[in-house]
């Protein structure tokens, strides 16, 4: 599932058409990601409109159009957005395009896990939604008070798992949950209750330092990150922890229905 970078990522992948006008909305009103609003809905509220900018919070993206019209999505699993051709034939996965003069912006979801909203305001700010979401990792409001906070509401929770909470940790998935506790060398299934608070602080710290990391080198260009990480480690098995002077096997394992990597020598 696309995480923190990722989704700032395919956001930009929409900026050819800021400042254009939408002739045409074409969608697939029979798709999952229309559960919540009627395709019809959204092919009435976006067309003729223009598209002025856009911003994520976590994994969630919202598009700003012209005369208070927003466009909420979450690219689920398997989502992304693109940028095509104005020749561009739409294919059976993609959901949502919007036709410009100079081209098609379109949302594709083939597992139809993502989902979208859109809300009509008449205040010339962003919807009540959007602004009730908790502090970004990277936001002054995510204080290592705050953040202390809302570990310690959650003694029995492992780690790994309370990493993955979006009302505590926006944007923070699987890998990076897992490169966080690697980071920090404490073992994933570790329960909240137990950290010291000492190492509360330093979840803050790397959850931080893991965030602006991945903006960094994922959220721009979609580059690999460096071997140094667990990133590139953890995927399958077979794979050797990369920290220098360690090596040792990594272990794979489910931890609350979800698959989590961990050097049982750093992490021990």
């Amino acid at each position: 599932m696309p995480e923190l970078a990722e989704v700032e990522y395919f956001r930009k992948r929409w900026d050819p058409g800021l400042g254009s006008r939408i002739d045409r909305v074409l969608t697939n009103p029979k798709a999952r990601i229309y559960r919540d609003i009627p395709a019809v809905a959204v092919q009435r509220g976006l067309g003729g409109r223009k598209l002025l900018g856009s911003a994520t919070h976590g994994k969630q993206m919202l598009f700003e159009f012209s005369d208070g019209a927003w466009l909420g999505l979450h690219l689920g699993m398997t989502g992304k957005l693109v940028f095509e051709t104005p020749v561009y034939e739409p294919v059976k996965s993609d959901h949502l395009v919007l036709e410009t003069a100079d081209g098609k912006l379109v949302f594709s979801d083939y597992r139809m896990f993502g989902k979208l909203t859109l809300d009509l305001t008449d205040h010339g700010g962003p919807p009540r939604w959007w602004c009730d979401l908790p502090p970004r990792t990277l936001d002054k409001g995510f204080t290592k008070k705050a953040h202390t906070t809302f570990v310690r509401r959650f003694p029995k929770t492992p780690l790994k798992t309370l990493l993955l909470d979006q009302r505590g940790f926006p944007g923070i998935g699987n890998w990076m949950a897992d490169e966080i506790c690697w980071r920090l060398q404490i073992p994933p299934a570790t329960r909240s209750g137990e950290l010291t608070d000492k190492q509360l602080d330093a979840v803050w710290k790397i959850t931080r330092q893991v965030s602006r990391d991945a903006l960094r080198v994922i959220g721009d260009d979609w580059n690999t990150p460096p071997n140094s990480w667990l990133f590139n480690h953890r995927w399958k098995d077979g794979g050797n922890c990369p920290r220098r002077g360690c090596g040792t096997g990594l272990e794979r394992a489910d931890l609350r229905g979800r698959t989590t990597c961990w050097c049982p020598q750093c992490q021990a």
